[in-house]
């Protein structure tokens, strides 16, 4: 089990993980080792999310999911399988902790009587600059 957050843990199972040739670092071995990883992991039918999240993570992974509802994440950063691997994880729990994450609801407040003073008199000021531009000018 991989622990996302103290609540939330995905099976090791539900990844599925191969790996190809990668472009970029590598040296003399980029062209004969297959270091990038192809992390796939079907969002859509997984058991260990709610439903609620496994949409908010479709959502959220936008390109990287496919019409499935499969999160596809390519990793190539790296020169060794090993960190390739470790990176399209965290990349994923990333991904499914920020879709597990409930936003604070927001506490309606009323405006303080200084600020709402301050807006009256900014408000004044600016109609004093306008009404300057007519020509005759008029204060209270």
């Amino acid at each position: 089990m991989i622990r996302v957050t103290p609540a939330l843990a995905i099976d090791d199972e539900e990844l599925h993980l191969t790996f190809v040739r990668a472009s970029g670092p590598g040296g003399q071995n980029v062209n004969k080792v297959s270091t990038a990883a192809h992390l796939r992991f079907d969002a859509a039918n997984s058991e260990t999310l709610p439903e609620e999240i496994k949409t908010k993570l479709i959502a959220i992974a936008g390109t990287r999911a496919t019409k499935d509802g499969v999160i596809v994440i390519h990793a190539d950063r790296f020169r060794t399988q090993e960190r390739n691997r470790d990176d399209a994880v965290a990349r994923l729990i990333a991904l499914i902790a920020q879709a597990a994450h409930k936003p604070k609801p927001r506490k309606t407040t009323r405006p303080t009587a200084a600020s709402r003073e301050r807006r009256l008199d900014s408000k004044a000021r600016r109609g004093r600059i306008k009404a300057e531009r007519g020509g005759k000018v008029e204060y209270d």
